[in-house]
């Protein structure tokens, strides 16, 4: 069980402690209040035997004040008082005197249960009656009732010749005659009172009644039935009254050794309780053992409900403690190994977790907002070289025209506008740095006033005296919006003179309506102020007006230069897009002479013969027929068949340069997978580890590797880490704890986590499957 838990990470294991403690924290407050109940229980069922026993000594109370008072009632009858005190009749026997008697004492033995049995004796007469018959001789009724332990002459000296007064004698047995000459024992307690009831010497008359024990006892009896216990009752002199359930001689003992001032719940020493009652009004006590185990039948139904409940609550309890455990845990224990892959601590210094990621994590922001701090001096210089490969047409794809200018901070909201040069004139000479600092001066007054016009423009120096500037135009139509915004830039140059005394000149170029087409119109807008420059204007001048003056071919070597590069870099529809821009240029916006043209269309042959050079390593076959198609181009044919071969070969190279790097591309992820399968068992071989050695960055390697394989690199190498651990469990004898070290994992419990995702099961059940096949 320790190595078990051991194999758990330390975050696991604290995770599941903490919700084991919240868990039985319930659990505990759950067993004090299940004690609580069973205490209750307890006392519960000890109350009710207390209330069980105390009826059945109020009701046998009750009977006997009954007893009482029908032997009252009999002293004042007058037909039995003229027998015992009257003379005696001539009839010796009083036949109708007694006979009477006897039928008005039948009545009384249906009002009591206790009066089933009772006799009458008449010292007058010398007979016993009873509420069935009249015994003219007192051996008569002795012979049918004799009772144990005594002979009819002490029988008749103490029982009938005695006087009493409310006597009780305790239970005895009686030969009672059930049938003719046939005798049963019937335990009795006897009841004896003398009439008169003052008399104290020699009565006149003596009353017994004969109360079965089970008349008795049948009022205690459901305590036997239902706890398996017994009843005593015990008089004043700890004579037995009557018994259940127990046996004579243990009932004897109990009746002697019973203290009347005792409590009423004692625990007895065979594991019963004695329970016990004394009454107030005759001294006797009534005494019941209950078996605990009894008393506590509700109780065991509470225990074994709590008990149930307690066990499903804490296998569920533990069942969520160990998901929340892991599902908690799990993160941080992810966050925790990535922070180790790449900080190497000393294997001596232990520290807890979370003051290790909390360490770590501070140093990591505060070097981030250290980077951050420096990113953002940086960012007006990123801004500035931003704009300025946007004014030279650097960007060939939209991609990375958004990613540097959310570096920069820099909302592309559209994408077209206008471009232009603004010149500050008189600046020519720089000799002094009085001359230096005013043109700084003046440069920042006009950067102030355009960016007060409209906000939106980006400005950055060009040279020591101009500013260039690209204006976003978001009105259409976009002719109409491009003469407005000239206008406004004209009105700007008479302010910045009125107000400042600053002489500018500003030069446009057409407006563009792609981004790709910005260096295109800067370049345009470059030709307005040289022109002006030449002309020796001092105000805004616009490249179609220079057409005007001039038909000189149009092929700047910015032009040039951006048809180069993205042919260079494959983007087909961009290349496309220039060669059209020039044809139209030339052809539909100029009247070359055919010198002009001739000299246009070699330079253009000259661009796509730039693209054959040697260190492009283009294939024999392709250089041949691209030079082929480079050849069969002269300036005798038609505008449509040169635009038509300039095409195609524009389309040959963008198709061969995307074969090649994706042939590159390919070498690139062929070398990545090498130098993976070499290093696996290296555990510091991560994906910045694989950039160095290629390299290029991260993002660069996964991002290929992920195109070409279409699975991530991380995957990749936990693929091959797994691959090389599965041949060692098949081939090799080594423990689990060697294999994973072997193939590049810190831990052994990393190496299995791994292990499952990747192969569905442990690396021991691998093993054992393996082993079971062979």
């Amino acid at each position: 069980m320790k190595l078990l838990w051991s194999k758990f990470s330390p975050m696991f294991r604290r995770f599941l402690i903490s919700y084991v403690v919240i868990l039985m924290i319930p659990q505990i407050a759950g067993y004090a209040s299940y004690r609580a109940s069973i205490e209750a229980a307890r006392t519960s069922s000890i109350e009710n035997s207390l209330k069980s026993l105390n009826l059945g000594k109020e009701i046998i109370e009750r009977n006997l004040l009954q007893v009482e008072a029908f032997t009252r009632q009999l002293a004042i009858n007058q037909d039995l008082y003229r027998l015992i005190a009257d003379p005696k009749p001539l009839d010796v026997y009083n036949v109708y005197g007694i006979g009477k008697m006897q039928r008005s004492l039948s009545m009384y033995s249906s009002t009591n249960e206790y009066l089933s049995h009772f006799f009458i004796f008449i010292p007058n007469y010398n007979v016993i009656i009873t509420p069935t018959t009249v015994y003219y001789r007192p051996e008569h009724y002795y012979a049918a009732n004799a009772m144990e332990g005594m002979n009819f002459k002490q029988w008749n000296e103490n029982i009938l010749k005695k006087p009493h007064f409310n006597e009780i004698i305790p239970l005895q047995n009686y030969k009672r005659e059930i049938s003719s000459n046939v005798l049963s024992n019937v335990p009795a307690i006897t009841f004896l009172q003398s009439l008169p009831l003052n008399s104290f010497n020699k009565p006149q008359a003596t009353i017994g009644v004969l109360i079965d024990e089970d008349e008795m006892a049948n009022l205690t009896q459901h305590i036997v039935d239902q706890y398996g216990g017994w009843t005593l009752v015990r008089d004043a002199e700890g004579r037995i009254i009557f018994s259940r359930g127990i046996e004579q001689a243990e009932a004897q003992r109990l009746a002697q050794s019973y203290e009347a001032d005792s409590n009423e719940v004692q625990r007895a020493e065979d594991g019963r309780l004695l329970l016990s009652i004394h009454s107030d009004r005759n001294g006797w006590s009534y005494m019941a053992g209950i078996p605990e185990k009894a008393l506590m039948t509700k109780a065991d139904g509470i225990k074994q409900v709590t008990l149930a409940f307690t066990l499903a609550t804490l296998l569920v309890g533990l069942a969520f403690g160990l998901i929340l455990a892991y599902r908690n845990s799990a993160p941080i224990y992810k966050l925790l190994s990535a922070f180790r892959e790449q900080i190497s601590e000393p294997s001596d210094k232990k520290r807890n977790e979370y003051d290790f990621l909390a360490s770590h994590i501070h140093h990591l922001i505060a070097n981030n907002q250290t980077l951050e701090n420096a990113l953002n001096e940086q960012i007006p210089l990123l801004r500035d070289g931003f704009i300025k490969r946007l004014l030279t047409g650097e960007f060939y794809t939209l991609q990375e025209l958004e990613a540097i200018s959310s570096q920069t901070h820099i909302l592309i909201q559209n994408s077209q506008g206008i471009t232009g040069l603004l010149k500050v004139n008189g600046y020519a000479s720089l000799d002094s740095e009085e001359t230096i600092q005013e043109l700084s001066v003046a440069k920042l007054i006009i950067r102030q006033i355009i960016t007060e016009w409209n906000a939106n423009v980006l400005m950055t120096d060009w040279g020591t005296d101009q500013i260039a500037f690209i204006c976003p135009v978001t009105e259409t139509p976009l002719d109409t919006a491009a003469h407005h915004y000239e206008s406004e830039l004209g009105r700007l140059t008479e302010l910045i003179y009125k107000d400042y005394r600053i002489s500018t000149t500003i030069g446009t170029g057409a407006v563009y309506e792609v981004w790709n087409d910005v260096g295109r119109s800067f370049d345009e807008a470059k030709q307005a102020v040289e022109y002006a420059i030449h002309m020796g204007a001092d105000q805004l001048v616009k490249f179609e007006d220079t057409l005007k003056e001039h038909e000189m071919y149009y092929y700047p070597i910015e032009s040039e230069q951006r048809l180069l590069n993205t042919i260079k870099a494959g983007e087909m529809e961009e290349a496309i897009r220039i060669l059209d821009q020039l044809f139209v240029r030339n052809f539909e916006e100029r009247e070359l002479s055919y010198e002009m043209v001739q000299q246009f269309i070699m330079e253009l042959k000259g661009t796509y013969l730039k693209l054959d050079e040697p260190k492009m390593k283009h294939n024999d076959s392709f250089n041949d027929e691209y030079k082929s198609g480079v050849a069969s181009i002269q300036v005798t044919d038609s505008l449509t068949a040169l635009r038509g071969k300039f095409k195609w070969l524009t389309e040959e190279m963008c198709k061969e340069v995307l074969r090649k790097r994706s042939s590159t591309h390919a070498d690139t992820v062929q070398e990545i997978t090498r130098y993976i399968e070499n290093n696996y068992s290296d555990a510091n071989l991560t994906i910045c580890r694989i950039s160095e050695h290629m390299g290029k960055s991260e993002k660069f390697i996964s991002q290929l590797f992920k195109e070409h394989t279409g699975e991530n690199l991380s995957d990749y190498v936990e693929r091959v880490r797994i691959n090389a651990a599965s041949e060692l469990l098949l081939e090799s004898g080594q423990t689990i704890d060697e294999i994973a070290l072997t193939t590049g994992y810190n831990s052994a419990h990393s190496f299995r986590r791994a292990f499952k995702r990747v192969r569905g099961i442990s690396p021991s059940v691998f093993r054992k499957m393996d082993n079971q096949s062979g």
